[in-house]
């Protein structure tokens, strides 16, 4: 799996994802997408946002409705999202789950609420970044509780990096993830200790979706390297990336 820019350490369709998952992916990529723009850009207040998202809620549960007139304003998210809702049996939960994240998101912008503690935020990467990684497991048929627990620890991993990436961007507007009485430092050492908790998913899964693992958790783990040297918004290069490639050949 692989990052995009615009939403944390999503997988896309790339040529590494099997032809017959293409559509899922970019299904669910597109579902995804569109409620952060809705929960994130733009000018509009609070209220109206989350308004708007509330009824993008309302369109996931009725989608799968027989002869449902899609909202125009999502037809082309959820008239092909409720495909492939039927052909993979996708678990609606895990979706309403991303949904209710990007509402917390928009509420702790609004109010410049904290996260209390780690656990608090560890409740919302379980909403947020696990449900992607679930989702993923879900198209793949794999469903045992070893795999469901290590994507889960290598997508909190990769959503908490990107906090600590991003945390200059975010504090500007009014958004902290960084926990009451805990210090980034701490929450790196933590994010470290989580992917590697995950790190014998992608040995263990065969295929290409092992291979995008690997790539997902080294490019977390070498922007973590340049997180803990202190070094201001940290980027891979394309001399990370070969190094990126030679750990995962390694592995």
């Amino acid at each position: 799996m692989s990052a995009i820019d615009h939403y944390e350490n999503f997988p896309v369709a790339s040529w590494l994802c099997p032809p017959r998952l293409r559509p899922a992916v970019v299904a669910i990529y597109h579902f995804a997408r569109v409620a952060d723009d809705l929960a994130d850009e733009g000018q509009e207040p609070a209220h109206e946002r989350l308004r708007v998202l509330s009824e993008y809620k309302d369109e996931l549960t009725r989608c799968l409705t027989p002869n449902y007139s899609f909202d125009p304003r999502w037809v082309n998210v959820f008239e092909p999202l409720a495909e492939i809702i039927r052909q993979f049996k996708l678990p609606m939960v895990q979706m309403q789950n991303l949904l209710d994240a990007f509402e917390q998101d928009i509420i702790y912008t609004a109010t410049g609420e904290r996260y209390k503690s780690r656990e608090d935020l560890l409740q919302y990467c379980q909403r947020s970044a696990n449900t992607i990684g679930r989702l993923m497991l879900h198209l793949y048929d794999i469903d045992d509780s070893a795999s469901l627990s290590q994507s889960d620890a290598i997508c909190t991993a990769l959503q908490l990096i990107n906090c600590w990436q991003d945390r200059k961007k975010d504090m500007r507007r009014s958004r902290d993830y960084l926990p009451l009485n805990c210090t980034v430092e701490e929450e790196q050492r933590f994010a470290r200790e989580l992917m590697m908790q995950g790190i014998a998913l992608p040995k263990r899964i065969k295929g290409r979706i092992g291979w995008e693992l690997r790539a997902v958790v080294h490019g977390g783990l070498r922007i973590l390297d340049k997180l803990e040297a202190n070094i201001d918004n940290p980027s891979l290069t394309r001399w990370d990336k070969c190094v990126i490639a030679w750990r995962c050949l390694s592995m």
